[in-house]
């Protein structure tokens, strides 16, 4: 087979908390676990991604399972740079046909992101062989993915909940007019699961069984209609130190829950105090769109259409909304320059 050079390609990279998805030429090649496991001795990269998450709390001494990003930004510089490099390498191997002699990447990054969060997602790109790296904001990428029209006069207003941060942004004509951000979002909600199941039934669970809680039974209305399926919860009895099992309902992660969903009601209700009249109008008559892996949780969109008297609406697809933004604008750079930034 003959290969094809490429001299410039661009990867879109939504380098998130809990998850990282790469695209090239629209397509997600990469949606992984933002974990990577080394050797603790050498530094060296023994997994990444969902191998390494299979690693995740079940290591001795021989491995370190470190995930390197917190509240959607790079905390750890080194577990960032290994952890792209192996994202992109398994593109290579996925995309026998392309050589990549440089690449573009551009990355999706939260409202609230400094200078120096920003240089360290630079360095890290281009340390993994990037020759050029931009950025967009999450939230703007995610209306662009759900199909809004960022570029218009109307008024869009976005919740994305993210697995570090939930981002608020009223969007009008490729910028943001008010935005929030907060670090209350899919981790959170984990770490909510984890407290509510140690203080109810003295009984210690992990990340991951949290998560899975979450996924199976996660919602935010103790009254919501639907399946009462009990779900089994396995972990380690604080008083006995045994390993037992309990079976948890809905009810219980709404109660788990209850007090991080108000503050991120709180935070689109700041947002809406300081939205301009005329945009104020689009949202009363267009209502409000949430994205992000947080927005599948059960009964969300009614809790908030109570709450803030708005129509609400979940986005197509909303897991991958901010991939498939940063896919879209890679593909018409020109009229999306406006919205782009180094």
């Amino acid at each position: 087979m003959r290969l094809r050079l490429l001299r410039q390609l661009a990867i879109g990279v939504d380098l998130g908390t809990a998850n990282t998805l790469i695209s090239l030429e629209g397509k997600i090649l990469v949606n992984e676990p933002s974990i990577v496991a080394i050797d603790p001795v050498t530094n060296k990269l023994l997994a990444s991604g969902s191998i390494a998450m299979l690693m995740h709390e079940k290591t001795g001494t021989t491995i370190k399972t470190i995930k390197p990003l917190r509240d959607g930004v790079i905390a750890d510089f080194s577990a960032a740079e290994l952890m792209i490099k192996s994202f992109t390498n398994q593109i290579r191997k996925t995309s026998k046909n392309l050589i990549f002699s440089s690449y573009t990447m551009l990355f999706s990054v939260p409202t609230g992101i400094t200078d120096v969060e920003k240089r360290a997602i630079k360095d890290s790109a281009v340390n993994s062989g990037a020759s050029e790296v931009l950025m967009i904001y999450e939230p703007v990428a995610s209306a662009v993915g759900a199909g809004l029209d960022v570029m218009s006069a109307e008024g869009i207003l976005i919740v994305d909940i993210g697995g570090g941060t939930t981002q608020v942004a009223l969007i009008s004509l490729a910028g943001i007019v008010v935005e929030q951000s907060i670090r209350t979002a899919g981790n959170t909600f984990n770490n909510d699961i984890i407290y509510y199941i140690k203080k109810e039934y003295n009984l210690l669970i992990g990340e991951r069984t949290a998560e899975a809680v979450k996924i199976k039974i996660g919602t935010v209305l103790v009254d919501l209609d639907g399946d009462d399926t009990m779900f089994e919860v396995i972990g380690r009895d604080l008083l006995s130190g045994i390993p037992k099992s309990v079976k948890i309902s809905f009810s219980e992660t709404a109660l788990a829950l209850d007090r991080s969903i108000a503050k991120i009601e709180e935070s689109i209700i700041k947002v809406l105090e300081n939205s301009p009249p005329e945009l104020s109008s689009d949202i009363h008559l267009n209502g409000l769109y949430i994205s992000g892996g947080g927005s599948l949780l059960r009964g969300l969109k009614e809790r908030l259409g109570n709450k803030l008297g708005l129509k609400v609406m979940v986005v197509d697809d909303p897991s991958n909304s901010v991939i498939k933004g940063t896919s879209i604008i890679l593909n018409d750079m020109k009229k999306y320059s406006s919205i782009i930034f180094s």
